[in-house]
Protein backbone atom coordinates (compact mmCIF):
# COMPACT_ATOMS: atom_id res chain seq x y z
CA UNK A 1 0.00 0.00 0.00
CA UNK A 2 1.39 3.66 -0.94
CA UNK A 3 -0.40 6.92 -0.32
CA UNK A 4 -3.73 4.86 1.07
CA UNK A 5 -4.25 3.02 -2.09
CA UNK A 6 -3.64 -1.01 -2.72
CA UNK A 7 -1.44 -2.56 -5.62
CA UNK A 8 -0.27 -5.47 -7.15
CA UNK A 9 2.97 -6.06 -7.51
CA UNK A 10 5.21 -7.79 -10.36
CA UNK A 11 5.87 -6.57 -14.23
CA UNK A 12 3.71 -8.18 -16.28
CA UNK A 13 2.28 -10.55 -14.33
CA UNK A 14 -1.11 -12.31 -14.45
CA UNK A 15 -3.00 -10.23 -12.42
CA UNK A 16 -6.70 -10.80 -10.92
CA UNK A 17 -8.49 -8.30 -8.92
CA UNK A 18 -12.63 -7.36 -8.07
CA UNK A 19 -13.70 -4.50 -5.96
CA UNK A 20 -14.41 -5.60 -2.44
CA UNK A 21 -17.89 -4.12 -2.64
CA UNK A 22 -18.90 -7.43 -5.30
CA UNK A 23 -17.24 -10.49 -4.08
CA UNK A 24 -16.77 -13.02 -6.61
CA UNK A 25 -17.80 -10.55 -9.18
CA UNK A 26 -15.10 -13.02 -11.58
CA UNK A 27 -16.42 -15.34 -13.49
CA UNK A 28 -15.13 -18.82 -12.30
CA UNK A 29 -13.33 -20.88 -14.89
CA UNK A 30 -14.56 -19.21 -17.57
CA UNK A 31 -13.73 -15.34 -19.26
CA UNK A 32 -17.37 -14.64 -20.96
CA UNK A 33 -20.05 -16.89 -19.26
CA UNK A 34 -23.46 -16.74 -20.46
CA UNK A 35 -24.69 -14.49 -18.23
CA UNK A 36 -21.86 -12.86 -16.04
CA UNK A 37 -21.87 -12.46 -11.93
CA UNK A 38 -23.81 -9.13 -10.70
CA UNK A 39 -25.31 -8.80 -14.32
CA UNK A 40 -21.72 -7.44 -15.38
CA UNK A 41 -20.91 -6.87 -19.15
CA UNK A 42 -17.45 -8.89 -19.94
CA UNK A 43 -15.22 -7.02 -22.33
CA UNK A 44 -11.70 -7.86 -23.49
CA UNK A 45 -8.85 -5.62 -23.66
CA UNK A 46 -6.45 -6.53 -26.02
CA UNK A 47 -2.95 -4.99 -26.30
CA UNK A 48 -1.43 -7.31 -28.74
CA UNK A 49 -2.87 -9.78 -31.78
CA UNK A 50 -4.48 -12.85 -30.93
CA UNK A 51 -1.82 -14.88 -32.18
CA UNK A 52 1.33 -13.27 -30.59
CA UNK A 53 3.93 -15.66 -29.02
CA UNK A 54 2.93 -16.25 -25.30
CA UNK A 55 5.51 -14.28 -24.09
CA UNK A 56 4.39 -11.11 -25.90
CA UNK A 57 0.68 -11.63 -25.66
CA UNK A 58 -1.03 -8.86 -23.79
CA UNK A 59 -4.97 -8.91 -22.91
CA UNK A 60 -7.03 -8.39 -19.91
CA UNK A 61 -10.91 -8.94 -19.23
CA UNK A 62 -12.97 -6.13 -17.75
CA UNK A 63 -16.43 -6.77 -16.22
CA UNK A 64 -18.23 -3.91 -16.20
CA UNK A 65 -21.59 -2.10 -15.47
CA UNK A 66 -22.08 -0.91 -19.14
CA UNK A 67 -19.71 -1.92 -21.87
CA UNK A 68 -17.43 1.06 -23.54
CA UNK A 69 -19.17 0.39 -26.53
CA UNK A 70 -21.83 3.01 -24.78
CA UNK A 71 -21.26 6.56 -26.43
CA UNK A 72 -22.23 9.05 -28.64
CA UNK A 73 -19.97 9.80 -31.96
CA UNK A 74 -16.24 10.98 -31.65
CA UNK A 75 -16.03 14.07 -32.82
CA UNK A 76 -12.90 16.70 -33.56
CA UNK A 77 -11.53 18.09 -30.49
CA UNK A 78 -9.29 21.41 -31.03
CA UNK A 79 -7.53 21.21 -27.49
CA UNK A 80 -3.95 20.74 -26.33
CA UNK A 81 -0.70 21.28 -28.55
CA UNK A 82 -0.15 17.26 -30.29
CA UNK A 83 0.99 16.67 -33.36
CA UNK A 84 3.09 14.19 -35.05
CA UNK A 85 3.96 16.89 -38.24
CA UNK A 86 7.56 16.44 -37.83
CA UNK A 87 7.81 18.73 -41.27
CA UNK A 88 5.85 21.79 -39.92
CA UNK A 89 9.49 23.68 -39.23
CA UNK A 90 12.73 23.30 -40.81
CA UNK A 91 15.07 20.70 -38.72
CA UNK A 92 17.87 21.82 -36.25
CA UNK A 93 20.47 19.90 -35.59
CA UNK A 94 22.20 22.02 -32.52
CA UNK A 95 22.52 20.88 -29.33
CA UNK A 96 19.26 22.16 -27.88
CA UNK A 97 18.60 23.32 -24.03
CA UNK A 98 14.97 24.41 -23.27
CA UNK A 99 14.23 26.13 -19.87
CA UNK A 100 11.78 24.97 -17.03
CA UNK A 101 8.31 25.36 -19.41
CA UNK A 102 5.90 27.66 -17.95
CA UNK A 103 3.20 26.35 -15.77
CA UNK A 104 0.10 28.60 -16.37
CA UNK A 105 -1.68 30.15 -13.12
CA UNK A 106 -5.27 28.73 -12.64
CA UNK A 107 -6.79 32.45 -12.53
CA UNK A 108 -5.89 33.38 -15.57
CA UNK A 109 -5.32 30.14 -17.98
CA UNK A 110 -7.75 26.97 -16.32
CA UNK A 111 -5.82 24.02 -18.15
CA UNK A 112 -5.96 20.31 -17.21
CA UNK A 113 -4.08 17.30 -17.78
CA UNK A 114 -5.06 16.78 -21.70
CA UNK A 115 -5.47 20.75 -22.31
CA UNK A 116 -1.67 21.13 -21.21
CA UNK A 117 -0.13 18.24 -23.60
CA UNK A 118 2.12 19.88 -25.92
CA UNK A 119 4.73 18.39 -28.14
CA UNK A 120 8.13 18.69 -28.38
CA UNK A 121 9.53 16.38 -30.56
CA UNK A 122 9.14 13.14 -31.99
CA UNK A 123 9.51 10.81 -35.19
CA UNK A 124 7.62 8.05 -37.26
CA UNK A 125 3.42 8.02 -37.56
CA UNK A 126 1.26 6.49 -35.44
CA UNK A 127 -0.81 4.69 -38.35
CA UNK A 128 2.24 3.08 -39.55
CA UNK A 129 2.41 1.72 -35.76
CA UNK A 130 6.23 2.29 -35.66
CA UNK A 131 7.13 5.82 -33.78
CA UNK A 132 7.56 7.80 -30.59
CA UNK A 133 6.69 11.51 -29.44
CA UNK A 134 7.90 13.50 -26.85
CA UNK A 135 5.16 15.75 -25.18
CA UNK A 136 5.14 17.99 -21.95
CA UNK A 137 2.07 18.31 -19.56
CA UNK A 138 1.42 21.29 -17.44
CA UNK A 139 -1.34 21.53 -15.58
CA UNK A 140 -3.12 23.33 -12.74
CA UNK A 141 -6.43 21.62 -12.12
CA UNK A 142 -8.21 18.28 -12.71
CA UNK A 143 -10.22 16.61 -15.45
CA UNK A 144 -13.50 16.33 -14.15
CA UNK A 145 -16.02 14.39 -15.81
CA UNK A 146 -13.78 14.05 -18.80
CA UNK A 147 -10.83 10.35 -19.55
CA UNK A 148 -8.59 10.33 -22.26
CA UNK A 149 -7.48 7.07 -23.86
CA UNK A 150 -4.62 6.76 -26.52
CA UNK A 151 -5.17 4.47 -29.69
CA UNK A 152 -1.67 5.26 -31.09
CA UNK A 153 0.49 3.51 -28.56
CA UNK A 154 1.61 3.67 -24.45
CA UNK A 155 2.20 6.83 -22.36
CA UNK A 156 4.89 7.02 -19.83
CA UNK A 157 4.44 9.51 -17.82
CA UNK A 158 7.19 11.21 -15.40
CA UNK A 159 5.68 13.86 -13.15
CA UNK A 160 7.90 16.46 -12.04
CA UNK A 161 6.44 18.53 -10.42
CA UNK A 162 3.28 18.34 -8.19
CA UNK A 163 1.49 14.41 -7.72
CA UNK A 164 -0.78 12.80 -9.96
CA UNK A 165 -3.87 10.58 -8.87
CA UNK A 166 -4.54 8.95 -12.11
CA UNK A 167 -8.06 6.62 -11.94
CA UNK A 168 -8.13 3.91 -14.22
CA UNK A 169 -10.36 1.32 -15.65
CA UNK A 170 -8.28 -0.82 -13.29
CA UNK A 171 -8.35 1.37 -10.15
CA UNK A 172 -6.27 4.21 -8.80
CA UNK A 173 -2.71 5.14 -8.96
CA UNK A 174 -0.76 7.81 -6.62
CA UNK A 175 2.54 8.89 -9.15
CA UNK A 176 5.05 11.38 -7.07
CA UNK A 177 7.95 12.95 -8.50
CA UNK A 178 10.72 10.42 -8.48
CA UNK A 179 7.88 7.98 -9.49
CA UNK A 180 6.74 7.02 -13.43
CA UNK A 181 4.04 4.73 -14.76
CA UNK A 182 2.86 3.36 -18.06
CA UNK A 183 -0.39 3.43 -19.55
CA UNK A 184 -1.09 1.56 -22.06
CA UNK A 185 -2.75 1.60 -25.62
CA UNK A 186 -6.31 1.97 -25.38
CA UNK A 187 -6.50 2.25 -21.59
CA UNK A 188 -8.90 5.68 -20.09
CA UNK A 189 -7.87 7.41 -17.57
CA UNK A 190 -8.55 10.49 -15.75
CA UNK A 191 -5.60 12.53 -13.51
CA UNK A 192 -6.39 15.13 -10.32
CA UNK A 193 -3.98 17.41 -9.51
CA UNK A 194 -3.16 19.34 -6.28
CA UNK A 195 -2.03 22.35 -7.70
CA UNK A 196 0.12 23.70 -10.56
CA UNK A 197 1.63 20.46 -11.87
CA UNK A 198 4.57 19.88 -14.75
CA UNK A 199 6.08 16.70 -16.43
CA UNK A 200 7.04 14.46 -19.27
CA UNK A 201 5.32 12.16 -21.53
CA UNK A 202 7.19 9.67 -23.68
CA UNK A 203 5.27 7.64 -26.13
CA UNK A 204 5.40 4.97 -28.26
CA UNK A 205 3.46 4.16 -31.20
CA UNK A 206 3.49 -0.32 -32.20
CA UNK A 207 5.67 -1.41 -29.16
CA UNK A 208 4.91 -1.97 -25.60
CA UNK A 209 7.51 -1.18 -22.74
CA UNK A 210 9.97 -4.08 -21.41
CA UNK A 211 12.31 -4.90 -19.09
CA UNK A 212 16.08 -4.64 -20.66
CA UNK A 213 17.79 -8.38 -20.95
CA UNK A 214 20.48 -8.28 -18.15
CA UNK A 215 22.91 -10.47 -19.99
CA UNK A 216 25.96 -11.18 -18.08
CA UNK A 217 24.57 -9.17 -15.05
CA UNK A 218 22.70 -12.14 -14.15
CA UNK A 219 18.65 -12.72 -12.94
CA UNK A 220 18.77 -9.68 -10.49
CA UNK A 221 19.65 -6.25 -10.96
CA UNK A 222 18.31 -2.74 -12.79
CA UNK A 223 14.95 -2.57 -12.00
CA UNK A 224 13.27 -5.34 -10.77
CA UNK A 225 9.86 -7.13 -11.79
CA UNK A 226 8.31 -7.11 -8.01
CA UNK A 227 8.82 -3.71 -7.68
CA UNK A 228 6.24 -2.69 -10.02
CA UNK A 229 3.02 -1.63 -8.77
CA UNK A 230 -0.46 -2.43 -10.52
CA UNK A 231 -3.99 -0.95 -9.27
CA UNK A 232 -6.84 -2.84 -7.51
CA UNK A 233 -10.33 -3.20 -9.19
CA UNK A 234 -12.20 0.00 -8.22
CA UNK A 235 -15.84 1.15 -9.64
CA UNK A 236 -17.86 4.11 -9.92
CA UNK A 237 -21.49 3.55 -10.44
CA UNK A 238 -21.87 7.08 -11.06
CA UNK A 239 -24.44 8.60 -13.80
CA UNK A 240 -23.22 12.01 -15.33
CA UNK A 241 -26.41 13.60 -16.62
CA UNK A 242 -25.06 16.91 -17.55
CA UNK A 243 -22.66 14.51 -19.96
CA UNK A 244 -19.05 12.50 -19.53
CA UNK A 245 -16.64 13.59 -22.12
CA UNK A 246 -14.14 10.42 -23.53
CA UNK A 247 -10.83 11.74 -25.11
CA UNK A 248 -9.25 9.54 -27.86
CA UNK A 249 -6.38 10.15 -28.92
CA UNK A 250 -6.77 8.81 -32.82
CA UNK A 251 -3.79 9.34 -35.60
CA UNK A 252 -1.95 11.93 -33.31
CA UNK A 253 -5.19 13.73 -33.09
CA UNK A 254 -7.93 14.32 -29.98
CA UNK A 255 -11.70 13.30 -30.45
CA UNK A 256 -14.31 13.59 -28.20
CA UNK A 257 -17.59 11.74 -27.38
CA UNK A 258 -20.21 11.72 -24.90
CA UNK A 259 -21.58 9.49 -22.27
CA UNK A 260 -23.87 9.52 -19.41
CA UNK A 261 -22.19 7.57 -17.41
CA UNK A 262 -18.39 7.09 -15.97
CA UNK A 263 -16.33 5.11 -17.73
CA UNK A 264 -14.69 3.76 -14.34
CA UNK A 265 -17.24 1.44 -13.91
CA UNK A 266 -15.22 -2.19 -13.70
CA UNK A 267 -16.03 -3.81 -10.97
CA UNK A 268 -13.76 -7.17 -11.24
CA UNK A 269 -11.14 -7.67 -13.91
CA UNK A 270 -8.28 -9.89 -14.99
CA UNK A 271 -5.09 -10.30 -17.31
CA UNK A 272 -2.16 -9.04 -17.62
CA UNK A 273 -1.99 -6.08 -20.09
CA UNK A 274 -2.56 -2.95 -17.14
CA UNK A 275 -1.52 0.07 -16.25
CA UNK A 276 1.35 -0.20 -13.62
CA UNK A 277 3.86 2.35 -11.82
CA UNK A 278 7.21 2.07 -10.70
CA UNK A 279 9.44 4.23 -8.15
CA UNK A 280 12.72 4.89 -9.21
CA UNK A 281 14.85 5.14 -6.08
CA UNK A 282 14.88 0.94 -6.19
CA UNK A 283 16.60 0.64 -9.10
CA UNK A 284 19.55 -1.42 -8.45
CA UNK A 285 22.37 0.94 -9.83
CA UNK A 286 25.37 -0.89 -11.79
CA UNK A 287 28.45 0.73 -11.96
CA UNK A 288 32.57 0.43 -12.93
CA UNK A 289 34.14 0.01 -9.71
CA UNK A 290 38.03 -0.12 -11.20
CA UNK A 291 37.91 2.31 -14.37
CA UNK A 292 36.71 3.85 -17.04
CA UNK A 293 32.80 4.14 -18.17
CA UNK A 294 30.57 1.56 -18.77
CA UNK A 295 28.00 2.96 -21.17
CA UNK A 296 24.90 5.12 -19.70
CA UNK A 297 22.99 1.50 -21.50
CA UNK A 298 23.25 -0.27 -17.56
CA UNK A 299 20.89 2.77 -16.42
CA UNK A 300 18.08 1.15 -18.59
CA UNK A 301 14.62 0.92 -16.43
CA UNK A 302 11.89 -0.05 -19.52
CA UNK A 303 12.71 -0.46 -23.25
CA UNK A 304 10.16 -0.82 -26.10
CA UNK A 305 12.29 -2.80 -28.69
CA UNK A 306 12.72 -2.74 -32.19
CA UNK A 307 12.55 -5.90 -34.84
CA UNK A 308 16.61 -5.11 -34.68
CA UNK A 309 18.64 -7.13 -32.14
CA UNK A 310 19.82 -4.40 -29.51
CA UNK A 311 18.14 -1.48 -31.29
CA UNK A 312 15.48 0.23 -29.07
CA UNK A 313 12.30 2.58 -30.49
CA UNK A 314 12.67 4.27 -27.18
CA UNK A 315 14.74 3.70 -24.00
CA UNK A 316 13.97 4.80 -20.45
CA UNK A 317 17.05 5.29 -18.75
CA UNK A 318 17.94 7.22 -15.44
CA UNK A 319 20.97 8.54 -13.59
CA UNK A 320 20.29 7.93 -9.80
CA UNK A 321 22.31 8.49 -6.68
CA UNK A 322 25.05 5.96 -6.63
CA UNK A 323 29.09 6.03 -5.63
CA UNK A 324 31.75 6.70 -8.09
CA UNK A 325 35.22 5.09 -7.32
CA UNK A 326 36.85 4.50 -10.71
CA UNK A 327 40.42 5.10 -10.52
CA UNK A 328 42.37 7.30 -13.29
CA UNK A 329 39.13 7.96 -14.90
CA UNK A 330 37.58 11.18 -15.78
CA UNK A 331 34.30 10.60 -14.16
CA UNK A 332 31.54 12.93 -15.51
CA UNK A 333 30.06 11.86 -18.62
CA UNK A 334 32.24 11.23 -21.77
CA UNK A 335 32.22 13.35 -24.82
CA UNK A 336 29.93 11.88 -27.57
CA UNK A 337 28.33 11.62 -30.81
CA UNK A 338 25.37 8.98 -30.70
CA UNK A 339 23.75 7.28 -33.71
CA UNK A 340 20.40 7.67 -31.56
CA UNK A 341 18.75 10.73 -30.47
CA UNK A 342 19.17 11.64 -26.55
CA UNK A 343 16.34 13.80 -24.63
CA UNK A 344 17.08 14.56 -21.32
CA UNK A 345 14.59 15.83 -18.49
CA UNK A 346 15.25 17.07 -14.66
CA UNK A 347 13.44 15.64 -12.35
CA UNK A 348 14.98 17.32 -8.94
CA UNK A 349 18.54 18.49 -8.24
CA UNK A 350 21.89 19.13 -10.63
CA UNK A 351 23.17 16.96 -13.65
CA UNK A 352 26.42 16.27 -13.21
CA UNK A 353 27.78 17.23 -16.43
CA UNK A 354 25.89 20.56 -16.54
CA UNK A 355 25.18 22.02 -13.05
CA UNK A 356 24.20 25.30 -14.21
CA UNK A 357 21.59 26.15 -16.98
CA UNK A 358 20.18 22.44 -17.12
CA UNK A 359 17.61 23.16 -14.47
CA UNK A 360 14.41 20.88 -12.72
CA UNK A 361 11.13 20.92 -15.20
CA UNK A 362 13.19 21.92 -18.25
CA UNK A 363 14.81 19.81 -20.78
CA UNK A 364 17.64 18.95 -23.45
CA UNK A 365 17.74 17.20 -26.96
CA UNK A 366 21.27 16.19 -28.44
CA UNK A 367 20.37 15.07 -31.93
CA UNK A 368 22.06 12.16 -34.10
CA UNK A 369 25.56 12.79 -34.42
CA UNK A 370 25.42 15.50 -32.56
CA UNK A 371 28.05 16.14 -30.22
CA UNK A 372 27.52 16.80 -26.76
CA UNK A 373 29.21 16.24 -23.53
CA UNK A 374 30.75 18.23 -19.94
CA UNK A 375 30.60 21.90 -19.76
CA UNK A 376 33.95 23.85 -19.45
CA UNK A 377 33.42 23.99 -15.60
CA UNK A 378 32.81 20.20 -15.53
CA UNK A 379 35.48 19.45 -17.17
CA UNK A 380 37.73 21.73 -15.49
CA UNK A 381 37.19 19.95 -11.72
CA UNK A 382 36.61 16.42 -12.65
CA UNK A 383 40.44 16.62 -14.61
CA UNK A 384 41.99 18.34 -11.35
CA UNK A 385 39.82 16.14 -8.97
CA UNK A 386 41.46 14.06 -6.32
CA UNK A 387 39.91 10.56 -7.26
CA UNK A 388 38.56 9.40 -4.13
CA UNK A 389 35.30 6.94 -3.62
CA UNK A 390 32.40 9.97 -4.03
CA UNK A 391 28.69 10.14 -4.15
CA UNK A 392 27.58 11.27 -7.09
CA UNK A 393 23.70 12.83 -7.87
CA UNK A 394 22.70 12.91 -4.14
CA UNK A 395 19.49 14.72 -4.45
CA UNK A 396 19.15 14.53 -7.87
CA UNK A 397 17.57 12.68 -10.49
CA UNK A 398 17.91 13.47 -14.04
CA UNK A 399 16.46 10.77 -17.15
CA UNK A 400 16.92 10.22 -20.83
CA UNK A 401 14.40 9.30 -23.71
CA UNK A 402 16.95 7.76 -25.92
CA UNK A 403 15.63 6.54 -29.63
CA UNK A 404 17.14 5.23 -32.19
CA UNK A 405 14.46 7.46 -34.16
CA UNK A 406 16.10 11.14 -36.20
CA UNK A 407 13.26 13.42 -33.77
CA UNK A 408 12.42 16.39 -35.31
CA UNK A 409 11.66 19.08 -33.03
CA UNK A 410 7.57 21.32 -33.60
CA UNK A 411 7.27 24.53 -33.97
CA UNK A 412 5.96 24.98 -30.15
CA UNK A 413 9.55 23.83 -29.03
CA UNK A 414 11.61 25.72 -31.19
CA UNK A 415 9.06 28.77 -31.26
CA UNK A 416 5.88 29.31 -29.61
CA UNK A 417 7.34 27.58 -25.88
CA UNK A 418 9.36 30.15 -26.12
CA UNK A 419 11.48 28.27 -23.68
CA UNK A 420 14.49 27.40 -26.02
CA UNK A 421 17.95 28.55 -24.69
CA UNK A 422 19.61 30.23 -27.18
CA UNK A 423 22.78 30.23 -25.67
CA UNK A 424 23.43 26.51 -24.78
CA UNK A 425 25.80 26.25 -27.09
CA UNK A 426 28.31 28.44 -25.04
CA UNK A 427 28.99 26.38 -22.22
CA UNK A 428 31.39 24.74 -24.23
CA UNK A 429 32.95 27.72 -25.50
CA UNK A 430 35.72 28.12 -22.47
CA UNK A 431 36.87 24.23 -23.85
CA UNK A 432 40.55 24.89 -24.65
CA UNK A 433 43.71 23.00 -25.96
CA UNK A 434 45.45 21.46 -24.02
CA UNK A 435 48.03 19.66 -26.16
CA UNK A 436 51.73 19.69 -26.26
CA UNK A 437 53.57 17.33 -28.29
CA UNK A 438 56.72 17.74 -26.00
CA UNK A 439 54.72 16.44 -22.64
CA UNK A 440 52.70 13.13 -22.45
Amino acid sequence: MTGGLQYMSGFGNEHVSEDPRCPGALPEGQNNPQVCPYGLYAEQLSGSAFTCPRPTNKRSWLYRILPSVCHKPFKPLEEGHLTHDWDEIEPDPNQLRWKPFEIPKAPQKKMDFVSGLHTLCGAGEPRGRNGIAVHIFVCNISMTDRCLYNSDGDFLIVPQQGKLLITTEFGKMLVEPNEICVIQQGMRFSVEVFGETRGYILEVYGAHFELPDLGPIGANGLANPRDFLVPVAWYEDRQVPGGYTVISKYQGKLFAAQQDYSPFNVVAWHGNYTPYKYHLEKFMVINAVAFDHADPSIFTVLTAKTTRAGVALADFVIFPPRWGVANNTFRPPYYHRNCMSEFMGLIKGHYEAKEEGFQPGGGSLHSMMTPHGPDADCFDKASKAKLEPERVADGTMAFMFESSLSLAVTKWGLQTSNRLDKNYYKCWEPLKSHFNPKCK
